[in-house]
């Protein structure tokens, strides 16, 4: 009886670990895309010209900061199977 609830706690707090390391994870990424986006649709109208260059750099910023929502879902996935 004790065993199942011990294994059900841990179980649990692997849930939760999981839960918050990637919803805290995924805010930090979704504001930087968010503010990149932003500003480079500011800059397109403000250089139509510059349009191609623009889009360019905009796609490489979005993914560096994509990298850390794709690091918080590695983390996720570590905890909830792994530990």
């Amino acid at each position: 009886m004790e065993k199942s609830l011990a294994d059900a706690l841990v179980i649990m707090g692997k849930a939760i670990g999981a839960g918050l390391a990637m919803g805290i994870g995924a805010i930090g990424p979704g504001i930087g895309e968010g503010n990149i986006g932003a500003h480079a649709m500011d800059a397109m109208a403000r250089q139509p010209e510059m349009v191609g260059t623009i889009t360019t750099r905009m796609l490489i910023a979005d993914a560096v900061a994509e990298s850390t929502g794709i690091y918080s879902l590695l983390i996720a996935f570590l905890i909830l199977l792994t530990l």
